[in-house]
């Protein structure tokens, strides 16, 4: 992931109170408020969306994108609601440097699918689920598959870790960090941010 450069130059712009901002962060915070809202879906919301969160945000305010982006993670089913993420999943993200604090929830379709532009789900199964919850094709669109976003890997879902060892929660960070970084890439070279 290291070799991927931040998709945003890093152009300065002195401001009235002398301080340095990115030029892209400086033109945010005076003209933008968030425009793109992002919900990362997983089946019961505290192994994988929980991280796909954590990663994402921490890229956020690394990209000084938190005016123009921001984002959430919800479960298809509501078993978990009110926990933090797996412990297992905390300790390997954390390990990264990812601090995981979403609490679970379910995905509310009478109000997430409003309020998000992007809704992503981990895999197949959570795709399915989400599209049986909506009609119409304007909102179906808005559902994609997390690795649909990955650069370097060529895995087609990412799998649940919930019953794996700690491998198997490594390649869900891994696979969310690729995943993470080119959703940020894609959302700049879209032009949304």
């Amino acid at each position: 992931m290291n070799d991927l450069k931040p998709p945003i130059p890093n152009y300065t712009a002195k401001v009235q109170n002398g301080m340095q901002k990115t030029f892209y962060s400086f033109l945010c915070s005076v003209f933008l408020t968030i425009t793109m809202k992002v919900l990362f879906v997983c089946l019961g919301n505290i192994c994988r969306s929980p991280a796909a969160e954590g990663i994402f945000t921490h890229l956020i305010e690394k990209y000084s994108l938190e005016n123009v982006v921001s984002c959430d993670s919800a479960g298809t089913i509501g078993n978990h609601a009110g926990e933090g993420a797996f412990p297992k999943m905390k300790r390997v993200a954390a390990k990264r440097g990812y601090n995981l604090t979403s609490v679970s929830r379910p995905v509310r379709p009478e109000r997430d699918f409003d309020t998000f532009d992007l809704i992503i789900g981990m895999d197949d199964h959570n795709i399915a689920d989400l599209k049986k919850m909506v009609s119409g094709r304007l909102v179906k669109a808005k559902i994609c598959k997390m690795t649909d976003y990955c650069t370097h890997y060529k895995n087609t879902y990412v799998p649940d870790p919930y019953y794996g060892d700690t491998k198997d929660y490594e390649l869900v960070i891994d696979l969310l960090e690729d995943a993470c970084e080119g959703l940020i890439e894609s959302l700049v070279k879209g032009g949304i941010c």
